[in-house]
């Protein structure tokens, strides 16, 4: 359809008719880009169910930031160098949750998580050993080894779809002739 089709009527293209009613669709599709927000996987104090990650933690909460940094980061930067920005920001602020509070958000934002139970910098700030647990509890529950670091789990990851792709077909054994009665020799 175009405006020679009708030459008494002024033509708009904004208006045409798609029969689809313009309030409801732009209604429909502005829902589409709100993310709905889920669960953590494990609450802010269930830093016992883990007890190894919560003893490292209590002990050098540094350590277990570099770990989820890194993969927070997806390997842009290592654990060591993470560790050792928080080792510093601990030294020279006395508050690493200064640093370690936006590694919570960009973490929340990559997974859709919801801001529990406060803000993140609070969190970070009155319970950084809870969050940090909390935080690595929730990547290693979604399938991250976190002692291997973001390229080590990438690594096992392509391993894992190369080999279920690779794997030998293995022949199957030629089955035996299906005697039947009829066909038996008497000596």
């Amino acid at each position: 359809m175009n405006s020679s089709s009708y030459p008494n009527q002024k033509f708009d293209h904004q208006h045409v008719a798609t029969g689809v009613p313009v309030a409801g669709f732009q209604q429909q599709h502005a829902n589409v880009h709100q993310l709905v927000e889920g669960p953590w996987s494990s609450g802010l104090c269930d830093c016992f169910s883990d007890c190894s990650t919560c003893c490292i933690t209590c002990w050098c909460p540094c350590m277990t930031f570099g770990q989820i940094a890194e993969i927070v980061d997806k390997g842009s930067s290592s654990c060591g160098v993470n560790g050792a920005l928080c080792a510093l920001m601990c030294c020279v602020t006395c508050c690493p949750c200064c640093y370690t509070c936006f590694y919570r958000s960009k973490m929340r934002k990559q997974y859709t998580l919801k801001e529990k139970p406060c803000c993140d910098c609070l969190v970070h700030c009155c319970c950084l050993h809870c969050a940090l647990c909390q935080e690595h509890r929730e990547l290693r529950n979604r399938g991250f080894d976190m002692n291997t670091g973001w390229h080590g789990n990438v690594e096992k990851e392509t391993r894992g779809v190369a080999m279920t792709q690779m794997a030998p077909i293995t022949p199957r054994a030629p089955l035996p002739p299906v005697i039947e009665e009829s066909m038996s020799r008497e000596f």
